[in-house]
């Protein structure tokens, strides 16, 4: 089967969960926006009456006449179906709640460059952004970080889950990538905390198609439109 992913053109975002895990299954896929008129093909398929109901926002799926949204819930549908998730529906629940947890996670960290709402300019809440990315990495990031190095210390193998990579453990890297680029002072202290999840990001670097993926044209590098944003103010 051919898919096909539905979001921005020019950023990683939210869409790069979902293409992490197409491209370190091999999948057949197309980026239907970073194609000649496929942004417009995304917005009409957004007020399509026929889609029931139509995606709130990208990211989304199309899968046969299948068309789904969000991302934990797209990565629930592509799991079992790319190897990257367990058959048991226990299995497939356990690893939803994890990336559902990432989610609530990815909100936090868009949040401390524009706590005060995405229409703002951050230049316009720098002052609360200064104060949210204090508190973020005070509390928030050992929080969610720390919950996830306690899981990685309870496995019995490299993986989050086991002996075989999953979903979440691609979200993983992308988030450690993310914190990396967008403080790249604040994460290189706090990894010391994380160890367990430092070694999985490596184990999902040195993975074949994501390596290849991440010398490839395809992955799009990071950038202040995205949700990891380097401002040097905030990284101190």
């Amino acid at each position: 089967m051919r898919y096909e992913l539905f979001y921005w053109p020019a950023i990683q975002g939210r869409g790069e969960y979902v293409r992490l895990a197409l491209e370190d299954a091999g999948a057949d896929y197309v980026d239907v926006a970073r194609r000649k008129g496929g942004e417009r093909r995304m917005m009409a398929m957004m007020e399509n009456r026929r889609v029931d109901p139509p995606p709130f926002a990208p990211p989304f799926l199309k899968a046969n006449k299948l068309v789904i949204a969000q991302v934990a819930n797209i990565l629930f549908y592509l799991g079992p179906r790319l190897g990257l998730a367990p058959k048991s529906e226990a299995g497939r629940l356990r690893l939803h709640q994890l990336q559902l947890t990432i989610a609530d996670f990815v909100v936090e960290i868009h949040d401390t460059h524009h706590p005060l709402g995405p229409t703002l300019y951050y230049e316009d809440q720098r002052p609360q952004g200064k104060r949210r990315t204090e508190e973020f990495w005070k509390a928030r990031v050992p929080k969610f970080l720390g919950y996830f190095e306690t899981l990685a210390a309870r496995g019995n193998g490299p993986y989050l889950d086991g002996r075989r990579a999953n979903y979440v453990d691609l979200s993983l890297f992308q988030i450690v990538e993310g914190l990396r680029y967008a403080f790249p002072k604040r994460m290189a202290r706090f990894e010391r905390k994380i160890p367990r999840i430092v070694a999985l990001h490596a184990r999902v670097a040195a993975r074949p198609n994501i390596a290849a993926y991440a010398q490839s044209g395809r992955r799009i590098p990071f950038n202040t439109d995205g949700i990891f944003r380097h401002y040097a103010a905030l990284d101190e």
